[in-house]
């Protein structure tokens, strides 16, 4: 062999070891090539199962999981709108693999129970599950059961609901983590709720805020006289207080607090464009756990200034994050319309678009944010906490407010 093809062997040898190699370490991305630290991808495979609690309440769980047969990482899930309408469900395809066995070589890691937004399914949001399960966490999210009327009455239903269905899904795992299904697998000592919308109020109920409808009258009121446009938002709840009252077991609507729906168990919350103005500033109070609410400056289904902004100034935590998209509509926590063509097609384009901000970039940021914010919070990881101190948020189109970092 002359020197030529020896060079030449030996150039293509270094660049198919430098390839592999490659392939080998770079395993993690964003949904973007500019996202952020915490928006790539965790170096744990994704499992994904469904179970039902009780008979009645379905849940989906993501997990750190083993691959044993090199399955492809691809699971394609419901998009779920309960409109009453049986074609009114879309697919959207993930990154992980149907009923893989559980990771349990790190031990048990902690728990983030999601609520999706109201009439969404719950693998809504599986980009972010998927994500946060790569990063360490166990992810279950349940399926409200809610669907659209003309007097939209599910809403205030489900604000006493919801929480309890969260309960149901606290108590199943705690059932389950000793000899059960989910032994080595979940951490119960180490537990978020998130939810988005309707969601976020789930979270904010479970993390102990108590509604005060008298304040929320008072707000609805000032609203109307100014022509305020969130105005809408009143009729979802102060018509039904009295069917509200009676499924929470009161024998009348309470003057001031109601009764509190939180649990004890919950350790973290992060309220995504939550609701948070059926609980006015003492309701809030009530809330000393971690908390980071994220909300966009423009939304118009829970405005920013009914809550992501009054839930970061009145939760009396000391610790506390403000996220504020700006410009951002209320579902730019949703799947693309390039995921979801079929939404697109029936003129649903605002389910699955925003009018400023790439959906891609919104979601990277937010997985950045949770991400952090639950391994710093779950996990005391110093490095993530360290990133959500003000000075180490320079994202263009954020606003960002912290205490406790």
């Amino acid at each position: 062999m002359n020197y030529v093809n020896r060079s030449i062997l030996l150039l293509v040898t270094s660049l198919l070891f430098s390839i592999t190699v490659l392939a080998q370490e770079v395993t993690t991305e964003g949904l973007r090539p500019d996202a952020p630290q915490y928006a790539l991808r965790g170096e744990y495979i994704v499992g994904t199962q469904d179970f039902v609690i009780d008979g009645e309440l379905d849940i989906t769980m993501w997990y750190p999981a083993l691959n044993p047969d090199n399955l492809e990482a691809s699971t394609v899930y419901p998009y779920i709108v309960k409109l009453g309408m049986p074609d009114a469900s879309a697919t959207v395809t993930g990154s992980a693999i149907t009923d893989a066995p559980y990771n349990l070589e790190s031990g048990s890691y902690p728990l983030v129970v999601v609520s999706p937004g109201f009439l969404l399914g719950r693998t809504t949001y599986a980009w972010l599950a998927e994500h946060l399960a790569s990063h360490g966490f166990v992810v279950i999210a349940p399926e409200h059961q809610e669907q659209l009327d003309e007097t939209f009455g599910d809403f205030s239903k489900s604000m006493i609901v919801r929480p309890q269905n969260i309960t149901s899904v606290l108590d199943y795992v705690e059932a389950q983590v000793n000899d059960g299904e989910f032994a080595g697998l979940i951490d119960p000592e180490n537990v978020a709720v998130m939810g988005h919308s309707l969601g976020g109020y789930t979270s904010l109920a479970i993390a102990g805020a108590q509604m005060d409808l008298g304040a929320m009258t008072d707000l609805c009121a000032t609203a109307e006289e100014a022509g305020d446009e969130s105005a809408w938002l009143c009729s979802l709840v102060l018509p039904f207080a009295s069917t509200m009252a009676e499924l929470a077991g009161l024998e009348s609507v309470p003057e001031g607090l109601w009764q509190s729906f939180g649990d004890d168990r919950v350790d973290v919350i992060i309220p995504m464009a939550g609701d948070a103005y059926m609980f006015g500033d003492a309701g809030l109070e009530n809330i000393s756990i971690p908390v980071m609410a994220i909300g966009g400056t423009a939304d118009t289904g829970t405005p920013y200034a009914w809550g992501a902004q009054p839930t970061f100034e009145h939760v009396s935590s000391t610790t506390k994050i403000l996220v504020g998209l700006e410009n951002a509509e209320h579902m730019v926590f949703g799947s693309t319309c390039e995921n979801l063509p079929f939404f697109a097609e029936i003129g649903f384009y605002e389910m699955c678009a925003d009018p400023v901000w790439d959906m891609e970039r919104a979601h990277d940021l937010v997985n950045h944010f949770a991400t952090a914010f639950l391994l710093a919070e779950l996990k005391g990881d110093a490095d993530a906490t360290a990133m959500l101190a003000p000075s180490a948020m320079t994202f263009i189109g954020v606003t960002y407010d912290a205490q406790g970092y």
